[in-house]
């Protein structure tokens, strides 16, 4: 699969062949140095950015077929995405943040599924408060919450934990493996802590564009 952007000095080729499977309930890490083009595997894999050429299956799901309005509802009901930068609406509680793509899904259930997630993740009694009043982890555990709310066939996870203090982070990855062995989804996620690498049942490196190694 590659990836190939425009750019102001001329077509960037930020994907340059990428050969990469999980299996369904399997773990994975993506680790390598910046502008490897791990993140920009993330999106291809969720839909956010086409591949230029080859193929992308979530699911049993070819997602190069795909107009951007049927991968955003594919997006919707199978993926989960957890970032670094936690990504919630600051205006929205802890619950809205966690209905609000079950709702754009259509689920009618959207409130009550959020209040389950939300309980999952230990949040049960913070689903009323904005993520201003929430800490680093709570924010984030509230975005893991909103990834799993759906019937995510697979969670992926840019750096779910740079933002927070080791303690913190541990908690919220225990928090990920044990969701997503929980649900029988896969988890793929990009670090740079080499510890938490060698917890995935498999083990990536990307460099200039290409997946290198794999364990």
């Amino acid at each position: 699969m590659r990836l190939t952007l425009g750019s102001d000095a001329g077509k960037v080729n930020i994907l340059r062949g990428v050969d990469l499977a999980l299996a369904a309930g399997a773990t994975g890490s993506l680790v390598g140095p910046s502008g490897s083009g791990k993140s920009s595997l993330l999106l291809v894999a969720a839909g956010l950015e086409p591949a230029t050429s080859g193929l992308v299956r979530v699911g049993g799901q070819d997602l190069e077929g795909l107009s951007e309005d049927a991968r955003a509802r594919f997006r919707r009901r199978r993926i989960g995405f957890v970032f670094q930068a936690f990504n919630l609406i600051p205006s929205m509680t802890a619950l809205e943040n966690v209905a609000i793509p079950l709702e754009l899904a259509g689920r009618k259930d959207a409130d009550e599924r959020a209040r389950t997630e939300l309980a999952a993740v230990g949040l049960a009694d913070r689903e009323s408060h904005l993520p201003g009043q929430l800490s680093g982890g709570e924010q984030q555990r509230v975005a893991v919450a909103r990834a799993f709310a759906g019937e995510a066939d697979i969670l992926l996870a840019d750096e779910p934990t740079g933002n927070l203090d080791g303690a913190t982070g541990d908690a919220v990855i225990d928090l990920m493996f044990k969701r997503a062995h929980d649900r029988g989804a896969a988890l793929l996620l990009v670090t740079h802590d080499t510890a938490l690498a060698a917890r995935c049942d498999r083990r990536f490196r990307m460099d200039d564009g290409i997946v290198q190694t794999a364990a």
